[in-house]
Parts: C-alpha cells; sequence; structure tokens
C-alpha cells in the first residue's frame, strides 16, 4: 500500500481543480460535503457536561464536551467535580493531543482555564474571537492588561508584553504559582477580526495568520497541547484547526482532504467547523497558502522576547517529535500494515485525492491523518522517504 507524496506545485493545480469542482452550480459540491458531514449521528456521550454540578461552567448549554476526549483537570480537594472544564483534545497533524478547542472563559471559569493551561504545559493559546460582538459579550478578558497581575485560583497571571500587527495581537504572558518558585511564559495570539458563526472578510490575512501560528508551533520548544478558543470553541476554533492541520500535511507533500479532516475533528468535539461557509473558507485559505503567499503578519517589534528560555534549553516540535517517532520504532513492535511506503511519481490515472481516499480504506479512516508523521525538521517535497502510519 503506497501513499504517494507530491511537490507543492502539483497539489496546488490539484487543489485548485478540487475546489472549481465543489464550487460549481453554487457551491454544489461543498454544500453536498458538509451536508454528509453534518448528516452523520452524534456518536458519543457528554455526560459530565449535563451534570447539575457542571451546568453553568457552561458558556452554552447545548456544547458540551465529549467524554471520551475531554480534558481532565486534577480534582481539587473535598470538590469531586473540579474536574471538569469544557474542553477537548483534539487531532492536529502530529498526534491527538495536538490541540485543546474550549471555550471562552467565563468570569467563574477563568481560574480553571489557567489550571488547564498549567496542568497541561500550553505555552501557546490562539483566540480567534472578539471579546464583544454587536453587545453581546463572546469571551470574557482572561489576562491583565499589559503591565498588570491577576491572581487566578493558585496562579499569578501577569502580562509582560503586547505587540500589535496589521490583523492580530500578540502578547507574552507570565505564570507563577503561589506555592511555588516555578514559572512560565505563555504567547496568545489574539485574532479579533473573525465574527462569531461567519467567517473574515478577507480570507487571505486569516491564511497569513494561520501560517504565522504554524511557523510558531513547528519551530517553538512546545511541551503541551496548543489552546485554540472562539466563544463556543467549535466554529471558528474547529475551522482554524483544520487550516493549520491540512498545512501540516501540505507541508510534506501529502494531498490536504478537507472532508477527512473536518469529519475526524467531530469525532473529538462537538460541531467543529460550524456551517458551510467555514468549511469553504478552510479551502480557500489552504488554496491562498498553496499559491505560495506565505507572508507572516508584521509586528510593531520583533517577537523575540527576553523573557523566553535560553537557547540551549530549546527544542523544535519537530525535533521532539521525530525523536518521539524514532523511540516508537525501537519500543513498539511492527504490524503489517505500519509502515506505508512514499512515493513522489503522481499517478494520472488517479486524482490526488482519490488516492489518498483509496488508501484509507485500508485503515481506520477516522485514525489515519493524525497518525502521519513529520519525517524531518525539513521538508523537502522532492525526496523519497517513508511515512509511518
Amino acid at each position: 500500500m503506497r501513499i504517494r507524496t507530491y511537490p507543492r506545485v502539483h497539489l496546488l493545480q490539484k487543489f485548485h481543480a478540487h475546489c472549481q469542482s465543489l464550487a460549481a452550480n453554487s457551491n454544489e459540491g461543498y454544500q453536498r460535503e458538509f451536508k454528509e458531514i453534518s448528516d452523520s449521528p452524534k456518536e458519543f456521550s457528554s455526560r459530565a457536561g449535563e451534570l447539575e454540578y457542571n451546568r453553568d461552567k457552561n458558556r452554552y448549554p447545548f456544547i458540551l464536551p465529549y467524554d471520551h476526549s475531554r480534558v481532565r483537570l486534577t480534582l481539587l480537594e473535598s470538590q469531586p467535580h473540579s474536574d471538569y472544564i469544557n474542553a477537548n483534545y483534539v487531532p492536529g497533524g502530529y498526534t491527538e493531543h495536538d490541540f485543546i478547542c474550549t471555550q471562552a472563559p467565563l468570569q467563574s471559569t477563568m481560574a480553571d482555564f489557567w489550571r488547564m493551561v498549567w496542568e497541561q504545559n500550553v505555552q501557546v493559546i490562539v483566540m480567534v474571537t472578539a471579546l464583544n460582538e454587536r453587545g453581546k459579550v463572546l469571551c470574557n478578558q482572561y489576562w491583565p492588561p499589559e503591565r498588570g497581575t491577576g491572581c487566578y485560583g493558585a496562579l499569578q497571571v501577569t502580562t509582560v508584553s503586547r505587540h500589535h500587527g496589521p490583523d492580530c495581537y500578540i502578547t507574552t504572558i507570565h505564570l507563577q504559582q503561589h506555592s511555588s518558585h516555578t514559572n512560565r511564559y505563555i504567547t496568545h495570539y489574539y485574532y479579533p477580526s473573525w465574527p462569531d458563526q461567519g467567517v473574515p472578510n478577507d480570507h487571505t490575512s486569516l491564511a497569513k495568520f494561520a501560517e504565522h501560528v504554524r511557523k510558531q508551533l513547528d519551530d517553538s520548544p512546545l511541551l503541551g497541547p496548543t489552546v485554540v478558543h472562539c466563544s463556543a470553541g467549535i466554529g471558528r476554533s474547529g475551522t482554524f484547526v483544520a487550516i493549520l492541520w491540512l498545512m501540516q500535511l501540505c507541508a510534506r507533500g501529502i494531498p490536504p482532504d478537507v472532508y477527512l479532516a473536518v469529519r475526524d475533528l467531530r469525532r473529538h468535539r462537538v460541531l467543529m467547523v460550524q456551517n458551510v461557509e467555514q468549511y469553504i473558507l478552510v479551502h480557500q485559505c489552504l488554496l491562498h497558502w498553496l499559491g505560495g503567499n506565505k507572508e507572516r503578519p508584521r509586528t510593531q517589534n520583533v517577537v523575540h522576547f527576553q523573557t523566553e528560555p535560553p537557547q540551549a534549553h530549546r527544542q523544535s516540535r519537530r525535533d521532539r517529535k521525530n525523536r518521539r517517532r524514532n523511540s516508537d520504532h525501537t519500543q513498539r513492535p511492527q504490524t503489517s500494515n505500519s509502515s506505508v511506503p512514499v512515493s513522489h511519481t503522481p499517478q494520472p490515472q488517479h486524482t490526488a485525492w482519490q488516492s489518498l481516499r483509496d488508501s484509507l480504506h485500508a485503515f481506520n479512516p477516522g485514525k489515519l491523518l493524525q497518525r502521519i508523521r513529520p519525517l524531518s525538521s525539513q521538508t523537502n517535497s522532492n525526496t523519497q522517504h517513508n511515512t509511518q502510519l
């Protein structure tokens, strides 16, 4: 069984033709695919979110985390349900825990939010919602103003610096536990121009922002999942994670399949990518990015903070994942379908998407994409290599 990888120009040509086909007859193809995803029955329970004790912790009463993938906090003394937060692990190109998608913190859940960030070793937070829209509070501000400090449960949170780009804000936040001298630094990305349940006016701006975040995640010393949230933590959050995930596949020469990615995201959190407009947006951003416009959002200052760890202690996500992959080879027995050779030779009789979907039938369709591992710290689409599944 072979999964073929392709040079970027080939991916662009095929994906452009694929998008044109979906857009024909007033987006008939997009509508059909999204309807198939939306018509899938709910597969998993959300019992923890339905408990009386936890109901007030949900921003929206019908947006509840699946039990099987929900993030569990450590229990606080004498509080039997204190492990609950409206958040789920979701895949993003490396493992099933690459991202945490969560609702925007409420005033009453800010301490839980920061406790999750601390316990999960989160180092990057991406916020893709405005605080308020048309008089409605979509997110309570859960971080202090610049150079301010706030206390949230057992954590002291300090905003160190803030940089303003054309479409986003990048903030450095310092965390410290009250009971110890342990401290960490968080990078907070804030993209406020994405309307609730909608799409940005300019998808190219979002594509550039996503590329900037993707580069940061690949190159930074991440130890835990990346938190992505909007208001409910489903529509815009799911759309953004899908874009990042599929960018990662494209960077490794693997054709992006938006349909499969969104369907799998919905197995981890309810209603990820909330409407057909957001589903189309994923395609638009990938098409723009594949076209070569990868300019990063510019900030007023270079975003290299003095508070970063020393260079000697930094470890890129690519290097870390490669070591984990190599460790897996030595510790886990190989199965008959654990290795899938890769060829860079296109097959004229198949489109890239048909080739990928043909391969999926031999595996578990809901598990394949996030199990594709990076092969080196520098992807070269013109070099033949093996991809482990």
